[in-house]
Protein backbone atom coordinates (compact mmCIF):
# COMPACT_ATOMS: atom_id res chain seq x y z
CA UNK A 1 0.00 0.00 0.00
CA UNK A 2 1.18 3.52 -0.72
CA UNK A 3 2.34 5.97 1.92
CA UNK A 4 0.16 9.04 2.28
CA UNK A 5 0.95 12.36 3.96
CA UNK A 6 -2.09 13.75 5.73
CA UNK A 7 -3.40 15.45 8.87
CA UNK A 8 -4.01 13.63 12.15
CA UNK A 9 -6.41 15.48 14.48
CA UNK A 10 -5.69 16.05 18.15
CA UNK A 11 -6.97 18.36 20.86
CA UNK A 12 -10.32 18.61 22.52
CA UNK A 13 -13.73 19.64 21.27
CA UNK A 14 -13.62 22.94 19.31
CA UNK A 15 -9.85 23.31 20.05
CA UNK A 16 -8.20 21.27 17.29
CA UNK A 17 -4.57 20.91 16.40
CA UNK A 18 -3.20 18.67 13.69
CA UNK A 19 -0.07 16.66 13.18
CA UNK A 20 1.20 16.24 9.65
CA UNK A 21 2.02 12.54 9.45
CA UNK A 22 3.24 9.95 6.99
CA UNK A 23 1.01 6.88 7.23
CA UNK A 24 -0.10 3.84 5.31
CA UNK A 25 -2.93 4.69 2.95
CA UNK A 26 -5.18 2.04 4.48
CA UNK A 27 -4.86 3.20 8.10
CA UNK A 28 -7.63 5.40 9.60
CA UNK A 29 -7.31 9.19 9.92
CA UNK A 30 -6.30 9.18 13.59
CA UNK A 31 -4.78 5.70 13.51
CA UNK A 32 -1.28 4.34 13.19
CA UNK A 33 1.37 6.42 11.44
CA UNK A 34 4.98 6.02 10.34
CA UNK A 35 6.44 9.41 11.26
CA UNK A 36 5.39 12.89 12.40
CA UNK A 37 6.44 15.42 9.75
CA UNK A 38 5.06 18.60 11.29
CA UNK A 39 2.37 20.44 13.21
CA UNK A 40 -0.54 22.67 12.15
CA UNK A 41 -2.36 24.76 14.77
CA UNK A 42 -5.24 26.69 13.17
CA UNK A 43 -6.48 28.19 16.47
CA UNK A 44 -3.71 30.77 16.73
CA UNK A 45 -3.69 34.05 14.79
CA UNK A 46 -1.86 33.65 12.45
CA UNK A 47 -2.07 29.86 12.21
CA UNK A 48 1.12 28.01 13.22
CA UNK A 49 2.61 25.64 10.65
CA UNK A 50 5.87 23.78 11.32
CA UNK A 51 7.09 21.22 8.78
CA UNK A 52 10.28 19.13 8.76
CA UNK A 53 11.28 20.06 5.24
CA UNK A 54 14.00 17.44 4.79
CA UNK A 55 11.73 14.54 5.83
CA UNK A 56 8.85 15.88 3.70
CA UNK A 57 11.12 15.97 0.63
CA UNK A 58 12.32 12.44 1.43
CA UNK A 59 8.77 11.05 1.35
CA UNK A 60 7.84 13.04 -1.75
CA UNK A 61 10.92 11.75 -3.55
CA UNK A 62 9.91 8.17 -2.69
CA UNK A 63 6.38 8.62 -4.12
CA UNK A 64 4.18 9.43 -1.12
CA UNK A 65 0.70 10.79 -1.89
CA UNK A 66 -0.23 14.13 -0.34
CA UNK A 67 -3.70 15.24 0.78
CA UNK A 68 -4.99 18.53 -0.71
CA UNK A 69 -4.86 20.33 2.67
CA UNK A 70 -1.25 19.29 3.33
CA UNK A 71 -0.33 20.37 -0.21
CA UNK A 72 -1.72 23.86 0.52
CA UNK A 73 0.17 24.07 3.82
CA UNK A 74 3.41 23.00 2.11
CA UNK A 75 3.01 25.60 -0.61
CA UNK A 76 2.54 28.32 2.02
CA UNK A 77 5.81 27.18 3.61
CA UNK A 78 7.59 27.23 0.23
CA UNK A 79 7.89 23.46 -0.21
CA UNK A 80 7.34 22.35 -3.81
CA UNK A 81 4.84 19.48 -4.14
CA UNK A 82 4.50 17.90 -7.60
CA UNK A 83 0.95 17.49 -8.93
CA UNK A 84 1.54 13.77 -9.51
CA UNK A 85 1.84 13.25 -5.74
CA UNK A 86 -1.52 14.82 -4.86
CA UNK A 87 -4.68 12.95 -4.00
CA UNK A 88 -7.84 14.12 -5.68
CA UNK A 89 -10.63 15.61 -3.62
CA UNK A 90 -13.62 13.33 -3.28
CA UNK A 91 -16.68 14.66 -5.02
CA UNK A 92 -20.22 13.53 -4.51
CA UNK A 93 -22.21 12.69 -7.60
CA UNK A 94 -25.38 14.71 -7.96
CA UNK A 95 -28.60 12.83 -8.43
CA UNK A 96 -30.41 13.42 -11.69
CA UNK A 97 -33.93 14.77 -11.43
CA UNK A 98 -36.67 12.88 -13.21
CA UNK A 99 -39.19 14.93 -15.13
Amino acid sequence: MAVSIRLKRGGRKKRPFYRIVASEGSSPRDGRFIEILGVYQPIFEPAVVEIKEDRMKHYLKNGARVSPTVKTLCQKQGIEVPNACCQKKKTHAKKKKKD
